[in-house]
């Protein structure tokens, strides 16, 4: 008598996952795969047509999480039991699975054999229609050793543990599945009650709905990442919190998560309270200043503001003034020398300019005034204009120069607040970003071979050659993922410590192109790569190093760009210009200028942002550079440009007879 299998319907967002966990469970004997949906919502529809006994919900997946189907489901399909397959750490999200009604939770990072036995295991230890934890102790106490990743792992795991600033990893929809004690603290919860919280829910101040709309625009992905404040704690305790979000994504550019990272910015925001205070107090000090004339000039010396102690001393009205030229404040003779417009230029050059020396009023009389003129530059270092403060030589010049050194005061400080947050912003978003990354890139290639080598070496006979084949190429794409990973991560770490060796050699650029594009051809056969405009050139540098820094660029074109992409080199004077373009659309503006930083990931298709970095830095080691120039119809092009290799002139032939 045939054994009957327990119908499974299995939701992740990956196919290969899908494929690789219906191959197994076909493989048992006892589960049969008769549903696979890639969101949330799919989910629901499925378990409510196939009421299957199982259902294994991934927790991340876009418009719809696992932790906001999982109740939906339980409505539709009570006698199903529904189990979490996550690779996220359990930190806490069993327990809320289990309030939610999941059967138990199996992490991705265990063996993929072990899968059919550990639902069997729910299912002896969970009745219908009730909920359990089980497979996850279960899965984790089989596990033989510490592998590699799990101590790569364990070291970001403490990294984000004892961050000083809050980072949490939540579903594409916003829901917390770990946050670290720095969060915790700043919002005033535990840190396990925040496991399946919206972060949304968090903002008790301000407008929560802005809050969940920059959360889905972290998943779009229009931009690496989203950034936003948000109100949290009592009416007696406010606090405020800057945070930043961004998709961590895989090789295909899919998002996996939301990695979310924020900061305590309520000292910041009350310092700018104060200093916005103190600029409406140094407004109205200006304002009602009798003795003093002081007012604003734009870059060109027209009258942009205008104060008491200005009509007082000069006798026009604002209206009568506002938009006129200052020199009018001077005697004909200055004026036909262009003294007023000299001052400006000496004011600019130095930063401010003083004289004493006769002023003009409206009536027509003279007084004897002393000047000061200060060039403004806004927190950008733009020049804005230039402050001009005028008093008649007997009044007191104590309130002048108080005046002065409040602005100056007033501008250094702004200034230098903002550049500190911002390289304290940048600095913790790199470096977050680059250990999250990281993580997730070791994670699934090595889950995806560890699985496919089980499946392969213990059920190859049983398998179809179909099945063989589909694992096999899942194999290769995980190990070239692995490979590419690690040279990146080696050559990255070699140029930051000035430790990379070079052995310089003349090569011939035409062999080093044909060579490269070939490989990337067999890498990816579908693939469409020209060569293009190669001649007889030479270049001197190490062929390793610059073939690595070419397929990068090839990587990157592929990737990212549309086909054909087309490689060429040309000579540029005492340069060799090698270029690889596409028919893509182009970079973004915003983006161009970060494109060769470490960790710049300015798409929706994933990547550990080191690629065009190492290009830039293997260029000039090599005394050369890399940038981007989009081409005439804009389409991207980067360019790697190298010092030119001048070919020996061959040595004159020797008159005479050979000698013996």
């Amino acid at each position: 008598m045939t054994e009957t299998r327990s119908t499974v319907v299995v939701v992740d967002d990956a196919a290969e996952v899908r494929a690789l966990v219906r191959t197994q469970l076909s493989l048992s004997g006892r589960y049969v795969v008769v549903g696979e949906g890639s969101d949330g919502t799919e989910a629901i529809e499925l378990a409510a047509r196939h009421q299957p006994e199982v259902v294994l919900l991934d927790v991340s997946m876009p418009k719809m999480d696992g932790l906001e189907a999982l109740p939906r489901i339980k409505q539709l399909a009570p006698q199903s039991r529904v189990v979490l397959y996550t690779g996220f750490e359990e930190g806490g999200l069993a327990v809320r699975a289990h309030e939610l009604g999941a059967a138990g939770l199996i992490e991705k990072s265990g063996a993929i054999g072990e899968l059919a036995d550990q639902l069997d295991a729910i299912k002896r230890t969970t009745p219908v229609g009730s909920s359990g934890t089980s497979a996850t102790q279960d899965a984790t106490s089989r596990r033989d050793e510490l592998t590699v990743l799990d101590e790569h792992l364990e070291r970001f795991r403490e990294v984000f543990e004892d961050a000083a600033i809050g980072m949490a990893t939540m579903t594409l929809t916003g829901h917390i599945v770990r946050a670290n004690s720095a969060l915790a603290a700043s919002v005033g919860w535990d840190a396990h009650d925040l496991v399946g919280t919206p972060y949304s829910a968090l903002a008790t101040g301000g407008d929560p709905d802005a809050v969940a709309q920059a959360l889905r625009d972290a998943q779009d992905g229009r931009t690496a990442a989203v950034q936003f404040e948000l109100e949290v704690g009592t009416p007696t305790q406010r606090r405020w919190l800057l945070a930043t979000a961004a998709p961590v994504r895989d090789a295909r550019g899919r998002p996996l998560y939301l990695f979310l990272q924020s900061q305590d910015i309520s000292v910041q925001r009350r310092t700018e309270e104060a200093l916005r205070q103190s600029e409406e107090r140094f407004r109205l000090l200006v304002e009602a200043v009798q003795d003093y004339a002081i007012f604003m000039l734009d870059p060109s010396g027209l009258v942009v503001s205008w104060n008491a102690g200005a009509q007082r001393i000069k006798g026009y009205e604002a209206h009568e003034i506002i938009g006129q030229h200052f020199r009018r404040f001077y005697s004909d003779e200055m004026q036909s020398i262009k003294h007023p417009e000299h001052e400006l230029e000496l004011a600019l050059r130095d930063g401010h300019y003083e004289e004493e020396g006769w002023r003009i009023r409206k009536d027509g009389s003279r007084f004897w005034a002393t000047v000061v003129i200060t060039a403004v530059h806004n927190a950008l270092g733009e020049h804005v204009g230039f402050a001009k403060v005028t008093r008649n030589i007997d009044e007191r010049r104590r309130m002048l120069l108080d005046a002065e050194a409040a602005a100056q005061a007033l501008a250094t400080a702004n200034h230098e607040l903002e550049a500190a947050n911002a390289l304290l912003e940048r600095e913790a978003a790199d470096q977050a970003q680059f250990l999250a990354v990281t993580a997730h890139e070791l994670r699934t290639p090595v889950s995806v071979l560890s699985g496919s080598a089980t499946l392969l070496a213990r059920h190859w006979a049983q398998m179809t050659e179909a099945d063989r084949t589909e694992l096999s190429q899942s194999m290769n794409t995980s190990a070239d993922r692995l490979l590419r990973l690690l040279s990146d991560l080696l050559t990255a770490s070699r140029l930051e410590s000035n430790a990379i060796h070079l052995d310089m050699q003349a090569i011939d650029v035409s062999q080093l192109l044909t060579r490269t594009v070939a490989a990337a051809r067999a890498a990816t056969p579908d693939a469409d790569i020209r060569l293009a405009g190669v001649s007889d050139l030479q270049v001197l540098g190490e062929p390793d190093r610059l073939a690595q820094a070419i397929d990068n660029l090839l990587g990157n074109a592929l990737r990212h760009g549309v086909p054909p992409v087309v490689v060429r080199a040309d000579r540029r004077g005492d340069r060799v210009d090698i270029t690889v373009s596409d028919g893509g659309e182009g970079v973004a503006v915003g983006l161009q200028e970060r494109l060769f930083e470490r960790f710049a990931t300015g798409t929706h298709r994933g990547g550990t942002g080191l690629g065009l970095f190492i290009v830039r830095e293997l260029a000039r080691a090599h005394g050369g550079d890399a940038w981007y120039a989009p081409d005439a119809d804009g389409h991207s092009t980067f360019v790697l440009s190298l010092p030119a290799h001048h070919r020996p002139d061959p040595a004159p032939a020797r008159g005479g007879a050979d000698l013996p």
